[in-house]
């Protein structure tokens, strides 16, 4: 009777390989898409900065012809300016590509620097009726 129990166990191991092999593969390819979305979504943040980035260092010749640009960039970068607009001296710049699950969306914003520091001293002196920059004292 034992040599039947172990006649009847053959192969098993084998079954047994071959499903941990299947999940194995299967969690494989997961991470490989979810790497993949991952990789789409740094691409797409970095079209979308250097839509905006274009877009506001051409701002000079019209909203127009800055949008144009931003739509080269972002299409040189594989993905699709969505949106395009100007406040000023600022742009915003919303672009898009296409995954397997999905689209994948980013928006960046590109103008003037403000000098934080520069502009909160201009304000204190203006509040304590200062006429000079000099100094950034408290009054």
């Amino acid at each position: 009777m034992s040599g039947r129990a172990a006649g009847d166990e053959r192969g098993s191991a084998a079954v047994s390989g071959v499903v941990a092999m299947l999940v194995l593969i299967v969690l494989a390819v997961a991470g490989m898409r979810a790497g993949a979305v991952v990789v789409v979504r740094h691409r797409v943040n970095g079209a979308a900065d250097l839509a905006a980035l274009a877009a506001a260092a051409h701002l000079a010749e019209g909203e127009g012809r800055a949008c144009e640009l931003a739509k080269l960039v972002a299409e040189e970068n594989a993905a699709v300016l969505v949106r395009c607009s100007a406040t000023g001296w600022e742009v915003v710049a919303e672009v898009s590509a296409t995954t397997p699950f999905g689209p994948v969306n980013a928006r960046a914003r590109a103008g003037p620097a403000e000098d934080r520091e520069r502009l909160e001293h201009d304000e204190r002196s203006t509040r304590c009726g200062e006429r000079t920059h000099t100094g950034a004292g408290t009054c």
